[in-house]
């Protein structure tokens, strides 16, 4: 299990002080739609240039098929680890991803979003008409025939994502609260425990990291634990 860290602060300044703390951990760096939007390509040159992290470029990309190729096509040569694309864009959206980044040299992992963290049942009803277990299956399912690397998920449907697709799908699990901490506007947490039984193979941590007095500290516990 690896540990990815939210930058999701209020400034570059605050997400690259946070960056340059975490300097020589075995981590990930998470960047967000607001991040990316705010600081563009030249904030993920800044984050490389402070040490050996991994990227991971967290836009969930939505569109029509070619424009979503199009998107992951700049992003991926910006030298990004990692991007993620919406599994209800369809399986012909993603394929078309996937078929335009095989033209690269080499290219990111791809994954794929099934139902974000925030969604209570009742709200993904109301979105999906659907049950989150059942369209996850679909999404899961869908987005391993596409080719895709993997799911961004809860803790909750790692292990079951596995089971319906291949062991070696890749699980990146957001919603993580390491020790308890607050769950936030999120309303499917986990704990490093579960996280652990649940097969999950990165972990994302925001808050409880860029909250804490002592980030690297915290961090340190993180990777002990896991």
């Amino acid at each position: 299990m690896r540990l990815c860290v939210a930058l999701d602060m209020a400034s570059r300044e605050e997400n690259l002080a946070l960056a340059s703390e975490l300097k020589g951990l075995d981590l990930w760096l998470k960047v967000g739609l607001r991040s990316y939007l705010r600081d563009g390509a030249k904030f993920i040159e800044e984050l490389k240039g402070l040490g050996n992290f991994k990227i991971f470029l967290d836009l969930k990309l939505y569109d029509i098929p070619n424009t979503m190729a199009d998107a992951a096509e700049v992003v991926s040569k910006i030298g990004v680890d990692m991007i993620n694309v919406h599994a209800s864009a369809g399986e012909r959206a993603m394929k078309t991803v996937m078929d335009r980044l095989a033209g690269l040299g080499s290219r990111p992992l791809v994954l794929a979003v099934s139902a974000l963290t925030s969604f209570s049942e009742s709200e993904f009803d109301a979105v999906y008409n659907d049950t989150i277990a059942r369209a996850v299956r679909k999404f899961s399912q869908m987005s391993f025939e596409a080719g895709l690397d993997g799911m961004v998920c809860s803790v909750f449907e790692s292990k079951f994502i596995k089971d319906v697709t291949n062991e070696k799908f890749i699980t990146l699990c957001p919603g993580i609260r390491p020790f308890g901490e607050s769950a936030g506007d999120q309303k499917r947490v986990a704990n490093l425990v579960s996280a652990k039984q649940e097969g999950s193979d990165f972990i994302v941590v925001g808050r409880p990291i860029y909250e804490n007095a002592n980030p690297r500290e915290i961090c340190e516990r993180i990777l002990v634990n896991i």
